[in-house]
């Protein structure tokens, strides 16, 4: 297994906190990462030093948070291989992927049209197609799944046809880890003449990304799950898509032209981003962006992989836990179930020795009904992780299974 810097942890202030009297052993970033104190001291800095809207005006402050704001923009197109004007910062993966479905989809989307998206899907890349489609009279169709969980391209191929629109695809699964095979998604889409939209929720953070090759016309992720702020999420899409969209806000700096009557848009991509954003958000954000690229993306890419595989197979070995998903080639988390114990019960249980896990539907209800259970715990690791937490993880679990079968 690669192991990143020992002393990794040290980076998070989160870490010398204890929980019950134990040390923090933080499995939940899937939902949001820790932050490093560079992405801390980053947004402190700016609201010492520079706190100022960007835009709007030519005094010092404001041009140098503009400045820092249009340099974040730059390294967040650098990091997944895109161009600048081709970034819009949004609130997180919901909204960028809302933005889509609005902006895009209201003017490209009619009926007798379909759209294209998996049985795994996270409800922020489900009901925003779900809404298109019954605004606009079309057919929301599912990608099946294989019994490991994987995708089944076989289903891919029969439900993507000459009527498909939009296809819309989680790269990796917020619950089961699977990898989506994006590549040969956004072939099949572009062979019928739709466009491919990928939720990169769960894998922009954990794995190297390019644009360019992944085949992609639009990808949405978030900054909180990657080591930076929440309420900062990137909607990147080809300048072709962005030209084909309407706005979703309409207000201050997304404007050129303003009368009485009617009104014309800034260009791309201040025409999506309407009102005052989070610039402090966006400042940490490319503090954490500087801080992975430090670490290296295809280290973090193994070091997950390799916590995840070894959790998944520690797991299996526990009679009476049910572990789900493929069981190789999966992204960094792994959901379970113990027998006869809710999740709920076990992420307390986990909790009172320090061990955070989720527990729930994960947001992704028709998943459970696919898998049968109507919730699961689900432990996801990140590059402070390491082996001892896997051990710490497994220990818990088996304390756990001792107490509920006294």
């Amino acid at each position: 297994m690669i192991r990143l810097e020992p002393d990794l942890k040290a980076d998070f202030p989160i870490f010398d906190r204890l929980i019950h009297d134990h040390r923090l052993t933080y499995l939940d970033s899937a939902a949001t990462s820790q932050k490093p104190r560079q992405v801390i001291d980053a947004e402190l800095d700016f609201y010492q030093k520079t706190n100022s809207n960007i835009l709007r005006s030519v005094h010092t402050l404001a041009e140098e948070a503009t400045a820092g704001y249009e340099r974040v923009r730059g390294l967040t197109a650098a990091f997944i291989a895109g161009q600048p004007k081709e970034v819009i910062f949004t609130r997180g993966t919901t909204e960028s992927i809302n933005l889509v479905a609005r902006g895009y989809g209201d003017s490209h989307i009619g009926p007798g049209d379909n759209i294209v998206v998996s049985a795994m899907e996270h409800h922020s890349n489900l009901i925003p197609w779900q809404q298109l489609a019954q605004r606009r009279g079309a057919t929301l169709r599912f990608v099946e799944l294989q019994a490991d969980g994987s995708l089944s391209i076989e289903s891919a191929e029969k439900v993507i046809d000459k009527h498909t629109k939009i296809v819309a695809m989680t790269q990796v699964s917020n619950v089961l880890g699977t990898i989506v095979p994006i590549a040969v998604l956004a072939d099949l889409a572009h062979a019928a003449g739709a466009i491919l939209v990928v939720d990169g929720a769960q894998s922009v953070p954990h794995q190297p990304t390019d644009v360019s090759k992944m085949g992609a016309d639009f990808l949405a992720f978030s900054a909180h799950k990657m080591c930076g702020p929440t309420g900062v999420g990137v909607l990147w899409g080809k300048m072709e898509h962005l030209e084909a969209m309407d706005p979703m806000l309409y207000g201050g700096e997304m404007i050129a032209y303003v009368d009485r009557q009617q009104a014309t848009w800034a260009d791309i991509p201040t025409r999506f981003e309407g009102g005052t954003p989070n610039i402090a958000g966006v400042i940490g954000f490319g503090a954490a962006i500087e801080y992975v690229n430090q670490v290296g993306m295809a280290n973090i890419a193994r070091h997950g992989s390799d916590l995840a595989e070894m959790a998944y197979q520690r797991l299996k070995e526990i009679p009476g836990v049910a572990v789900y998903g493929p069981d190789k080639e999966r992204g960094a988390l792994v959901s379970f179930n113990i027998d006869a114990v809710h999740p709920h019960d076990v992420a307390q249980a986990l909790d009172a020795v320090g061990v955070a896990v989720r527990a729930g539907h994960h947001c992704a209800q028709p998943l459970m009904r696919w898998l049968g259970v109507a919730a699961t715990a689900r432990a996801s690791f990140y590059l402070y992780n390491d082996a001892e937490d896997v051990e710490r993880l497994v220990d818990a679990i088996h304390s756990t299974k001792r107490y509920f079968e006294r």
